[in-house]
C-alpha cells in the first residue's frame, strides 16, 4: 500500500516537473491575459500618436509616444509580462507630470505587436525602442532613460548593459528567472530545467548608467529580497527606493513618496 501511494505520489512530481519545463515560457509570458486595447491615452487627456515599431529580425510592434509639453527627458517604457501598453495609463500620466516623454511599446506577441515571445526577442523588441528614441524622439542622447517593471526590469537591464542611457530605473526587479522560479517554487528543480534566464543580476554590473531601484516591501508577486539582491549586486552609481504597496499597485499606493524620490534621481543623472 506504501509502495503504491509513494509509486503514484512520484509519478504525479514528476509530471509537475515536465509540465513546468514544457510550459515555462506560458508561465513566464502572459500576453493572453488583455490583448485587446481597453484605453487610449486621449481618454486620461495626454497627447499620443501611434508608433510602428520595427524589429532586426522584421516583426512589426505597437508603440505609443507621449511628448510631454515642457520635456526634460525621453523615457524607454518595458513593461510586465501581462496585458498590453493600455494597461498602463496611471503610469504613463505619472511620467507626464514629471515632464518626462515616454514610448511604450508592447513586446512580440502582446498587444497588436507580431510575433511570440523569447528571451532574444524582447531584446529584440527594446532595441527597436531604443533606436526609435534615439533617431525620432528629438531628444539629446543625454536625455534618455531607460524604465523597466518587473519582466521589464530584466529586459531593461540588458539593454541597459550595451548601450549608453542617461539613467536606468528597475521596478520590482528579480535576481534571474531561475533564481525567483526556485524562491517561489522550492520543491521543485527549478534552476536546472530553466529555458529562460533573464539574469538581471548580472546585468547591472555591466551597465554605467545611473540606478534607480525601486521594490515594495509588500510585493506579493517577487520578493522584496529579489530586488534588494539586485540593487547589492550592482555597481554604483545606485540609488535604492522602498515603498509600501501589492506588486501591481505600489507605484499609485506609494506615490506620494514615488514621484519626488524618481524626480530627484533624475535631477542628479541627467546632470552627469
Amino acid at each position: 500500500m506504501l509502495l503504491r501511494l509513494g509509486l503514484v505520489l512520484g509519478l504525479f512530481y514528476l509530471s509537475l516537473v515536465v509540465l513546468m519545463w514544457l510550459f515555462q515560457e506560458r508561465l513566464v509570458y502572459l500576453p493572453h491575459m488583455g490583448r485587446e486595447q481597453i484605453a487610449t491615452p486621449t481618454d486620461i487627456g495626454l497627447d499620443w500618436q501611434a508608433v510602428e515599431l520595427t524589429t532586426e529580425d522584421d516583426l512589426r510592434l505597437d508603440a505609443w509616444w507621449l511628448p510631454a509639453e515642457n520635456s526634460r527627458a525621453a523615457v524607454l517604457f518595458l513593461h510586465g509580462n501581462a496585458g498590453n501598453i493600455s494597461h498602463r495609463l496611471r503610469s504613463l500620466e505619472q511620467f507626464n507630470r514629471l515632464d518626462l516623454s515616454v514610448l511604450i511599446l508592447d513586446y512580440r506577441g502582446y498587444g497588436r505587436s507580431e510575433g511570440k515571445p523569447s528571451e532574444a526577442g524582447t531584446a529584440l523588441d527594446a532595441d527597436a525602442g531604443w533606436r526609435w528614441l534615439k533617431e525620432e524622439s528629438g531628444h539629446d542622447p543625454s536625455q534618455l532613460v531607460v524604465f523597466g517593471r518587473s519582466l521589464g526590469s530584466a529586459v531593461a537591464a540588458e539593454l541597459a548593459s550595451r548601450t549608453d542611457p542617461a539613467a536606468l530605473i528597475l521596478e520590482s526587479p528579480f535576481r534571474s528567472v531561475p533564481d525567483l522560479g526556485q524562491r517561489l517554487y522550492p520543491w521543485l528543480p527549478v534552476r536546472p530545467l530553466a529555458r529562460l534566464n533573464y539574469p538581471t543580476i548580472d546585468y547591472v554590473t555591466q551597465r554605467s548608467a545611473p540606478l534607480l531601484v525601486i521594490h515594495s516591501e509588500d510585493d506579493e508577486i517577487i520578493p522584496f529580497a529579489e530586488g534588494q539582491a539586485v540593487y547589492e549586486a550592482a555597481t554604483h552609481p545606485k540609488q535604492l527606493l522602498v515603498i509600501q504597496g501589492g506588486h501591481n499597485t505600489g507605484f499609485l499606493d506609494s506615490e506620494a513618496t514615488y514621484l519626488p524620490a524618481i524626480d530627484d534621481f533624475l535631477k542628479g543623472a541627467l546632470k552627469m
